[in-house]
C-alpha cells in the first residue's frame, strides 16, 4: 500500500473535487509553492496513485434519464463464468461500472440508459441472456443526494 503524507492528501481531496484546477490555484490551496506541488503531483501520477482525469457529465444533458443498480448472481462459481460474465459487461456501453463483491451475489452494476424501456432492454436483452447469469436484482435509483464519483 502506498503511504499518503498530509500534504498529498490535501492535494488529492482538492484534485477529487476539481481536477481542472490550475497548478497554481492547486498550490495556493494546499500550502505549497507551485513547483513543489507539481512535483508532488507529478509524483502521485507516476506511481499511479493519481490514474487519470475525467468530466463530470450531466445525465440529463446527455439522454440519461434512468439508472439502476443491479445485482447479479452467477449459476457456476468458476474462474472461466466469472471472466465469460465480465467479457460481456465490458462489452455493454449500458454498465458504466462493475463491480465483483462479496455476499450472496457476485457482481454489482451501476446501469445508466435513456429511460424505461432501454433498461428493459438491457435487463431482457443483453444481461438476461448472458448464460453465466442465474439472478438478477435491479435497484432503481430516485435520487442521488451525495454522489462524489469523478
Amino acid at each position: 500500500m502506498t503511504e499518503i503524507d498530509p500534504i498529498s492528501d490535501k492535494i488529492l481531496r482538492q484534485l477529487t473535487r476539481d481536477g481542472r484546477v490550475s497548478n497554481l490555484e492547486l498550490a495556493d490551496r494546499v500550502g505549497l509553492s507551485p513547483s513543489a506541488c507539481l512535483r508532488r503531483v507529478q509524483e502521485l501520477e507516476r506511481r499511479g496513485v493519481i490514474k487519470g482525469y475525467r468530466a463530470v457529465l450531466d445525465p440529463a444533458k446527455t439522454g440519461i434519464g434512468f439508472v439502476a443498480y443491479m445485482s447479479v448472481g452467477l449459476g457456476l462459481h468458476t474462474k472461466a463464468a466469472q471472466e465469460g460474465f465480465e467479457r460481456a459487461i465490458s462489452a455493454a456501453p449500458q454498465v458504466i461500472e462493475c463491480h465483483n463483491v462479496t455476499g450472496n451475489v457476485e457482481y454489482l452494476l451501476r446501469v445508466e440508459v435513456a429511460d424505461l424501456a432501454a433498461f428493459k432492454h438491457f435487463h431482457t436483452e443483453i444481461l438476461g441472456t448472458l448464460p453465466q447469469v442465474s439472478s438478477i436484482t435491479s435497484f432503481v435509483v430516485m435520487g442521488s443526494p451525495k454522489d462524489e464519483r469523478a
